[in-house]
């Protein structure tokens, strides 16, 4: 349960909010002075600490570096009234997660609080790729050579400020390799932020790396500190970079080279220290191509680049991952002591895991949640039937077949290869789509997309009136 302080001098704001979150399944403490909220927090680790700005005695701006001294990684909400921002801002120069102006809209606050408790566990949680078994916090899981590799890239880079570039595609774990860099390396005390470039839109992603000043645009009713600000001394992960705007790409570009930027509105040049760690599941060499992603960015991003394997590629470490994730989820939904089959294991490594690592974990997941025994049996097990039940695909059946086919090419040396293995899977794919229909050219020309004439064409090139019985209606 998390555990959210909440510090204000107005005895109704601090029932109201004790009343609305108790309601969520926080554990609740509430203060009325800065100097009582600092005493509890001595005494007892908070994930949250929501703090007025203005008190009698010490104020909340005063009171907040003595909040980071006890815990530099403690997320803190400042709140604030109108014509008090100046305060809130510098704040939030100094590293406090967000301000919000009172009065507040509830759904917007508890939004707000699900977003700094992930940041604060983002931060807090340790990544480790070699833990002991009575580790607690996030595991890399993987001994393959591929992993064993970017264990070492990790150790020799992490303690540097290099950027680091983090390559694979979804589900591949890239924010906790990004968290395992940032663990690692000299700025670990220091913030560390993450923003998905793909899941903001454009115009809010500027505001939201760079900040805004007042009037910058038409809601822009207070200066807004951005991320970057926000994120000085510490780490940036920017998830999903290849999806950057190029508009963002250049201001980024900036950051990079002379660690300066301005704010939205703004001629102020504002400087930055900060170590970027970027993501992307982008083939960014084509977008640069295409004329989507700025070569000179890239350059500057690729200096140190991860590239992490899809899980198809490194099958070897699916019994250590469905381990830790039915011990993991074992103890979250009571069902300690529930262990797979090797028949399901055998299943489970079979499957080529387009989801990666997300995918599995999931699968586990639901597995451990309908599981009724103390075995989880290959029935157990929600991924495609084919799989499941030990059957290939159709382009398996394609894979095997090909050596066979290009070595009687080989041997006949007639220049044609190309056309006769072409030749030859069309035939097939003919023959067994008419033999699925019933010999139905219609049916069977819809499922080709092809035209019925075009059909009839091919059925006479390749004799298929003497292999398939058809319906010619």
């Amino acid at each position: 349960m998390h555990r959210i302080l909440i510090i204000d001098d107005e005895k109704n704001v601090l029932s109201s909010f004790k009343k609305i979150l108790d309601q969520e399944g926080y554990n609740i403490q509430t203060s009325g002075n800065a100097q009582e909220g600092l005493d509890l927090t001595q005494s007892h680790p908070f994930d949250l600490l929501i703090m007025d700005i203005r008190m009698p005695g010490m104020s909340g701006l005063e009171a907040f570096s003595k909040f980071k001294e006890i815990d530099p990684k403690l997320p803190i909400i400042i709140m604030t009234a109108h014509g008090t921002t100046e305060a809130a801002i510098e704040a939030m120069q100094l590293g406090a997660f967000d301000y919000v102006i009172k009065p507040f809209e509830v759904p917007a606050m508890k939004q707000l609080i699900e977003k700094a408790l992930e940041a604060g566990r983002l931060m807090k949680t340790v990544v480790e790729y070699e833990p002991k078994e009575d580790f607690g916090g996030d595991r890399i899981i993987g001994s393959s050579s591929r992993m064993q590799e970017i264990y070492k890239i990790i150790g020799q880079t992490a303690a540097t400020d290099v950027t680091v570039l983090l390559r694979g595609e979804s589900g591949t774990g890239k924010e906790l390799f990004a968290r395992a860099v940032y663990y690692h390396s000299k700025r670990k005390d220091k913030p560390f932020f993450v923003i998905n470039s793909a899941a903001i839109p454009e115009t809010l992603l500027e505001s939201e790396l760079f900040g805004y000043e007042k009037g910058a645009f038409t809601d822009a009713r207070e200066r807004r500190v951005g991320k970057l600000e926000q994120c000085h001394d510490g780490t940036l992960f920017l998830d999903e970079v290849g999806d950057m705007p190029l508009s963002i790409q250049t201001k980024l570009l900036r950051v990079i080279e002379d660690k300066s930027f301005e704010r939205l509105g703004s001629n102020k040049t504002l400087k930055v220290d900060i170590r970027l760690i970027t993501a992307t599941n982008k083939n960014l060499e084509s977008l640069i191509k295409e004329g989507k992603f700025r070569e000179d960015l890239f350059y500057r991003l690729n200096v140190v680049s991860i590239p992490i394997p899809p899980l198809r590629e490194r099958k070897e470490d699916i019994p250590r991952l469905v381990e830790y994730f039915l011990t993991k989820y074992g103890r979250e939904f009571n069902k300690k002591g529930v262990s797979l089959s090797e028949s399901a294991l055998a299943v489970l490594q079979r499957y080529d895991w387009p989801g990666n690592v997300r995918e599995l974990e999931n699968t586990i997941k639901k597995a451990l949640i309908f599981s009724k025994s103390a075995a989880i049996l290959p029935e157990g097990i929600f991924i495609p039937e084919h799989i499941r039940e030990g059957k290939k695909q159709s382009s398996v059946y394609l894979q095997e077949l090909l050596p066979d086919l290009v070595k009687n090419g080989l041997r006949r040396e007639n220049g044609n290869l190309y056309k006769e293995i072409i030749e030859e899977v069309e035939r097939a794919l003919l023959i067994e789509t008419l033999k699925q229909v019933n010999g139905n050219q219609s049916e069977a020309a819809k499922i080709l997309g092809i035209s019925r004439p075009t059909l009839k064409d091919k059925i006479d090139k390749f004799g298929l009136r003497k292999v398939v019985l058809l319906q010619e209606s």
